[in-house]
């Protein structure tokens, strides 16, 4: 198979965290498409690695959920249906409404506002760029809601979702990928955190993950 651009030219160092990178990039932007099986062979020779290395790249992707085994063991990039992106953003409901909560508790809250609206500002200035710059952009918002928490679980928790949230939005299209990342709506939260209103930030989190996720369904 023709070799996709973010599988070619690794260094040679840390090659299993390159190879990583190199693989996630492929799945995350479609290069690699869903239900595509992964061949050791093609992939070692193509990103110039051992198959054992290959093997524990493959292995973190599949812990991501970015992969899945089928019959004999054998790896596939994993096809997200409509149920699991509904789990998926119901998960990240749960997670991200803990933190604007924990953030509503504080005494002073100013500091981490402040960061909110710094990552909703980058929103804005990504509007413009590519698809996967604004992903990325939308992407740092919610996890700076999740590390200002200082709950490493949650954060955890969150990022151990990050490479099927990105699946998922890319795969969607740009038009519904783009309706996503309203800026006012990314606004609202940070409003509802400011006032300190834990119940508002919850039901302004739980509101912008369902239309996140019919909107990607749909």
């Amino acid at each position: 198979m023709a070799a996709p651009a973010s599988l070619l030219g690794l260094e040679k160092k840390s090659l299993r965290e390159q190879a990583l990178i190199a693989l996630r990039r492929a799945i995350t932007s479609g290069e690699l498409e869903p239900g595509r099986h992964l061949v050791e062979t093609e992939l070692s020779e193509m990103l110039q690695i051992s198959r054992g290395t290959l093997r524990e790249a493959l292995r973190q992707l599949e812990q991501e959920g970015l992969v899945s085994a089928g019959p004999r063991g054998r790896l596939s990039v994993r096809h997200l249906d409509a149920k699991e992106i509904r789990d998926i953003f119901a998960v990240r409901a749960v997670l991200e409404s803990l933190a604007a909560r924990t953030l509503c508790e504080r005494h002073n809250k100013d500091a981490a506002v402040a960061q909110l609206r710094a990552a909703v500002e980058s929103m804005d200035d990504a509007a413009k760029s590519s698809l996967e710059d604004r992903i990325e952009a939308d992407l740092e918002f919610h996890r700076t809601l999740c590390r200002l928490s200082d709950n490493e679980t949650l954060l955890h928790s969150w990022e151990s979702l990050e490479g099927s949230i990105r699946m998922s939005i890319m795969y969607a299209g740009l038009e519904r990928a783009v309706k996503n990342m309203s800026v006012g709506r990314h606004h609202d939260i940070v409003a509802a955190i400011e006032t300190g209103n834990a119940a508002q930030a919850r039901e302004t989190i739980i509101e912008h993950m369902d239309g996140a996720a019919e909107n990607l369904v749909a």
